[in-house]
């Protein structure tokens, strides 16, 4: 018994319907693949397009804001007065090599602060004391706050380098991420000590760039299946 013309027009509209979601859910699938790709690519290519002119802190950044993505890894400079001091246990440097950094909470303008890595805490300076009550001028990267902790808070210590550890013990308006000093100087004279280097970044998209383009090509191999499929049945039936 032949079947409604209607009835196959709906099973034919239906499949069609399913055939068109399935072949643009895999394209979406090769386009966020590309997406990925091209963030992954961004991120290893972004240490070797840092401006490395020094300009004023104030100028590419905010207290209470945070960072915004061309202000990172930027080469700043500062004044200000240390007003606490404080270790940063467990810190990586570029070499991955892990040590306690000195690091001091520098009082900028009149109600702003701001976190700067001095070096490592077991060269600290000894007279910190007169240092503090002295104008003390910066210069170094600015970058992003640290994420995880690499230690508990404890009166004198702080978890990780990031300003949101420190709001409940200074009234200062503080700015977002920190300072890894490679120059201090009181009045023109150099402190001299042993500056430590930035840990090496690792991209948070997982994965390789090759390796995302693979899978764009799968995605949309069977995008174009899904929509040849149809027809290659519609050729065997004849």
């Amino acid at each position: 018994m032949r079947q409604p013309r209607s009835k196959n027009l709906g099973s034919r509209i239906a499949a069609a319907f399913a055939v068109l979601l399935l072949a643009s859910i895999f394209f979406s699938l090769g386009v966020w693949q590309l997406d990925r790709a091209a963030a992954l690519k961004a991120s290893l290519v972004t240490a070797t397009t840092v401006d490395q002119k020094i300009v004023s802190l104030e100028s590419i950044a905010s207290a209470n804001t945070s960072l915004k993505p061309n202000a990172l890894n930027r080469q700043v400079k500062v004044s200000g007065h240390y007003i606490a001091s404080f270790k940063a246990p467990n810190q990586a440097d570029a070499t991955g090599k892990l040590d306690d950094w000195e690091v001091g909470l520098l009082r900028v303008g009149s109600s702003g602060g701001i976190l700067v890595v001095r070096g490592l805490w077991s060269e600290r300076l000894l007279n910190s004391d007169i240092q503090q009550s002295m104008a003390v001028d910066v210069v170094g990267a600015l970058h992003a706050r640290q994420d995880g902790d690499r230690a508990d808070n404890s009166p004198g210590v702080i978890s990780r380098l990031d300003s949101a550890v420190i709001v409940g013990i200074t009234d200062l308006d503080v700015f977002d991420g920190y300072i890894l000093a490679a120059h201090e100087s009181q009045n023109g004279d150099e402190f001299l000590r042993t500056r430590v280097s930035a840990e090496k970044l690792i991209s948070r998209i997982p994965g390789f760039y090759w390796q995302h383009l693979s899978y764009v090509v799968i995605w949309w191999l069977m995008a174009g299946v899904v929509l040849y499929l149809p027809f290659y049945r519609r050729k065997v039936a004849l």
